[in-house]
């Protein structure tokens, strides 16, 4: 029973982490009907920036969180200025190839610059090593992980339900001519929603690195993961991605660990069945653009 629990410990901090990686994308998506391949990029990218502060500048960790946020927005605002933004009433077969065609130009970019060795962040002791509650395991580091994940969850969620911006941006997705008749800036709603998108990747990819590992070809290795928690959760919300996550988190490791030979096909086969039973995925709709 232990072991049980210690595995479902590990899988919901690993559907926590698969969440934020991938909600950006189901915001890009889902809410802006925009296939963005090159996500995984954004959040390799917030990730050697967290990893650069504290491995070699000795940054504070929690310190350098943030700046892996607001680096990936940065970044992820001025490719949507510049390149996205005329790609946003095209096909999605155009999208794909472009944003397939960025993230292995990013790849080699990183691996030109960092090299191709994988790397990891230097936690502070806090965050090292684990503590047992009734025989459970409890990694510090998991933990925190389902702490800050779930806090941006909620933020998230009343974000999109509960402020005039959420009602904007729900807007400027289903009539973008209508939303701009109203006064709403389509465009700068659309700016800003891609940026925080971009931003949660590299927090995702700051937090992730310690458990994944980082190298430059991070973005080409869990690129299928991202799709597959915004297919199998549905693009139209983000309570779908988010179900989704800790389903296919908690099937992942509890796979790995008892059937290791045959875990990878786990996930893969939990999304077979939940796409036959529910094509648009668990909480999905017909695109309403």
């Amino acid at each position: 029973m232990t072991a049980i629990l210690t595995n479902l410990f590990d899988g919901v901090a690993y559907g926590m982490l698969l969440f934020v990686l991938a909600c950006g994308l189901a915001v890009t998506l889902g809410l802006m009907n925009f296939v963005n391949l090159a996500h995984g990029a954004f959040a390799m990218a917030g990730g050697y920036v967290c990893m650069v502060l504290v491995n070699r500048m000795g940054w504070p960790f929690f310190a350098a969180l943030p700046l892996a946020f607001v680096s990936s927005a940065a970044i992820g605002i001025l490719l949507e200025r510049t390149l996205y933004r005329h790609l946003y009433t095209r096909s999605h077969l155009d999208q794909v190839l472009f944003t397939i065609g960025l993230t292995f130009m990013s790849v080699a970019a990183v691996d030109y610059i960092q090299g191709s060795s994988r790397v990891f962040i230097n936690l502070p002791t806090a965050l090292q090593g684990q503590f047992d509650v009734f025989g459970v395991g409890i990694g510090r580091y998991r933990l925190m992980i389902i702490v800050i994940c779930g806090l941006l969850t909620i933020g998230l969620q009343m974000v999109l339900a509960k402020t005039r911006f959420g009602s904007r941006l729900r807007a400027a997705v289903d009539d973008p001519r209508a939303a701009s008749g109203l006064g709403i800036n389509v465009p700068q709603v659309f700016a800003f929603t891609f940026a925080f998108g971009c931003g949660l990747a590299g927090l995702g990819g700051a937090l992730s690195a310690e458990i994944l590992g980082l190298d430059p070809y991070f973005p080409l290795k869990f690129m299928i993961y991202f799709l597959i928690v915004v297919t199998v959760g549905g693009s139209s919300s983000i309570t779908g991605p988010f179900l989704a996550s800790l389903l296919l988190g908690i099937g992942d490791v509890a796979g790995k660990y008892y059937v290791p030979k045959m875990g990878p096909f786990v996930i893969y086969t939990m999304m077979i069945v939940i796409l036959i039973w529910r094509p648009n995925g668990l909480f999905g709709r017909t695109a309403a653009r």
